[in-house]
């Protein structure tokens, strides 16, 4: 009698229930086990490997118990497979094909114990085809249902599930505003309207600490949490759910869920991305990157973020401290506020003049030879650019009078062509005093061995005053030395005070050694004391 090796394969689409003592998959073992001890006399025996797929779906083979029992076909170690019903094996006629094949090509066949037909018989193959084909158009049938449920309901303005976009969380068929993460998308639209690049808005929302939803999954694992990358900022400044809205299949529907962002804005907002998308790619942005972006701390730790105006049509960079940009309904008079282009070429004068210097070539390297210096401050010197020695920065920390310089220790190691542990890490921090001046409404910042610079907006304010004093003095009224300097009489009122500085002040504001904070503005708002002891009491304070 020849000899059937069986082996049984059950399967169940989903979970549900697989971790009760006895389920669906042992109920299928059961009864191909019964069959087979039925077909005994035809010389059936029952292999001991067990072949179960629970929570698998039948539309497609890829199956761990079902590869594995397709393996023991090619190997020829199995004869006959078991299955409860044929849908158990495989809902595709396409599949069903490609089972087939492969059975034939092992000399193998498969039955159904309770469709009462095999493979090992033309009738069966015939049978079976056609049941699979029903089988077939049922899960199509049922698949178009699904999709058409689907597309009514988000017509309706129904949220369908899916990954939960950021700055909401599920609430059954809509969404819910989640407040922390809306911010986070808000920040994101408002640095969009502000700077228009989606990589300029990337800077600005690493310096701000701007991260992804973190997420922890099965066993603990830990997901999300990062800086948010360029792709998925463009993809939260095209979402329609921000403004409210549900897209299906290229049509946008109103949704039932609150919006994060105002339609009007979101509208602006993909009229930007278009008019973007629209430059040819080769064009190069007129807008200057931020190189400093994520680098710049001031004394509380807090970090500086680009940010940028416009006057007159001219875009005006700045950085400034995060706190401004986090919670600007509230004041932060130890804020900084400070122009670029000003402190970026500071901080690449510090550096400049350090690289330029030989003892820092010989600090630099540990054990460094007499005849390695040369060749040391060759490469150092090498760097003039701003953009040069900037890319050399790892940190910046400010505080008032000093910057202090953190150098990149792989950065400068790749420069001088050298290994990282050759580096002597103490010699990379570099620290140099500062002074910011205002000249008018400008603040320009200067070393501290610069040479002071009188601000030149104040000295000709007390210039006018002076010669204002004197002609009232001589009898002129306010209303008459305004006719006659083409001012108002209010200017006059404000600036004529000036010329009641003391003479020491007046001394120091001629050499640009005043206090940071006295200037033009401040005198005019605030006063002149009458006094001069009075005067030289609170501009010591400034």
């Amino acid at each position: 009698m020849r000899r059937v090796r069986c082996a049984i394969y059950t399967r169940k689409s989903s979970e549900e229930g697989l971790e009760q003592d006895f389920n669906s998959l042992d109920a299928q073992r059961e009864a191909c086990e019964a069959y087979i001890a039925s077909q005994k006399h035809e010389g059936w025996e029952l292999l001991p490997d067990r072949y179960d797929d629970g929570g698998i779906s039948g539309g497609h083979l890829e199956r761990p118990a079902l590869q594995g029992l397709m393996q023991a076909v090619d190997d020829k170690r199995v004869d006959q497979i078991v299955v409860y019903k044929i849908d158990r094996l495989t809902r595709s006629l396409a599949d069903f094909a490609k089972l087939v094949e492969r059975l034939d090509q092992a000399e193998a066949s498969f039955v159904s114990v309770t469709q009462s037909f095999n493979t090992a018989t033309s009738m069966g193959r015939l049978t079976l085809n056609v049941l699979l084909s029903f089988a077939q158009f049922e899960r199509e049938v049922t698949a178009e249902r699904i999709r058409d449920k689907i597309a009514a309901s988000k017509r309706k303005g129904l949220w369908m599930g899916g990954n939960v976009p950021l700055g909401y969380q599920a609430g059954g068929r809509t969404l819910k505003i989640e407040p922390e993460e809306a911010a986070t998308v808000k920040a994101l639209y408002d640095l969009y309207l502000e700077h228009g690049l989606i990589r300029v808005v990337k800077e600005c929302a690493d310096a701000m600490d701007l991260r992804s939803r973190r997420r922890v999954r099965g066993e603990g694992l830990v997901s999300g949490g990062i800086h948010i990358d360029r792709g998925h900022i463009h993809h939260i400044l095209s979402n329609p759910i921000y403004a409210g809205r549900i897209r299906h299949k290229g049509q946008v529907y109103d949704g039932q869920h609150p919006a994060i962002i105002a339609p009007d804005v979101w509208d602006r907002v993909q009229q930007m991305l278009q008019d973007g998308a629209a430059k040819s790619r080769g064009a190069k942005s007129k807008a200057r990157r931020s190189l400093l972006a994520s680098k710049l701390f001031d004394e509380t730790g807090d970090r500086l973020t680009p940010s940028h105006s416009r006057k007159n049509g001219t875009r005006l960079r700045y950085y400034i401290s995060h706190r401004l940009v986090k919670g600007r309904s509230q004041k932060h008079p130890d804020a900084w506020r400070l122009p670029a282009d000003e402190l970026e070429t500071l901080i690449a004068d510090v550096i400049r003049k350090n690289l330029s210097c030989p003892d820092f070539a010989i600090a630099l390297l540990r054990d460094v030879s007499a005849a390695e210096i040369p060749g040391i401050s060759t490469k150092l010197q090498s760097i003039q650019s701003a953009k040069q020695c900037l890319a050399l920065v790892a940190r910046v920390d400010l505080k008032p009078g000093q910057v202090t310089v953190l150098l990149g220790h792989r950065e400068i190691a790749e420069q001088l062509e050298c290994k990282l542990d050759r580096l002597d890490i103490s010699a990379l921090c570099i620290e140099a005093p500062f002074r910011m001046r205002r000249r008018g409404v400008e603040l320009k910042l200067h070393l501290g061995d610069a040479p002071s610079e009188a601000d030149l907006t104040l000295v000709q304010n007390i210039v006018k005053a002076q010669r204002w004093m004197a002609m009232i003095k001589s009898g002129k009224t306010f209303t008459e030395i305004a006719k006659t300097e083409s001012t108002s009489k209010r200017r006059v009122q404000d600036v004529v005070d000036l010329a009641m500085l003391a003479p020491d002040i007046l001394d120091s504001i001629a050499l640009g050694e005043q206090p940071d904070g006295l200037t033009s503005n401040y005198l005019i708002r605030s006063g002149v004391p009458a006094l001069w002891s009075e005067q030289r009491e609170r501009f010591a304070k400034l």
